[in-house]
């Protein structure tokens, strides 16, 4: 089984910079495809970036030129590095795993597509003050 853990969430004023990690435990992260979402009250999740098991990202556009998604496989981390926090960004941080491949595996629209399974970690929390 796979468990995700998130860490690096805090309270940083508007502009401010912030670097998440989620480290999986258990086997397999080589070939898993990762990705962050977000969720602020009242709003569903939403997805935020993603990183294919070769490397491929993907970002929203109202991240783009801020965030970026990295993995190191050999400690089995994810990270996000945000910068030039706005307010807006001020969410719950989820990070996602996704395995098995059943189909063509896609890296599009901040997500990883063709995966059978997906796992999720707990949150960490993300508030950005004007």
């Amino acid at each position: 089984r796979v468990q995700l853990v998130e860490s690096g969430g805090g309270s940083v004023q508007s502009g401010g910079s912030l670097r998440l990690s989620c480290v999986a435990s258990g086997y397999g992260f080589r070939d898993f495809c990762m990705a962050w979402f977000r969720q602020s009250p009242g709003k569903q999740r939403e997805a935020v970036a993603a990183i294919g098991s070769g490397g491929t990202k993907s970002y929203t556009d109202y991240v783009k030129g801020r965030f970026t998604i990295s993995r190191d496989n050999d400690k089995k981390t994810l990270y996000l590095e945000m910068n030039n926090l706005k307010p807006e960004d001020s969410a719950m941080y989820y990070c996602q795993a996704s395995a098995n491949v059943v189909s063509f595996p896609v890296v599009e629209g901040a997500q990883c597509h063709g995966y059978e399974r997906t796992y999720w970690g707990e949150g960490t929390l993300v508030t950005v003050s004007s």
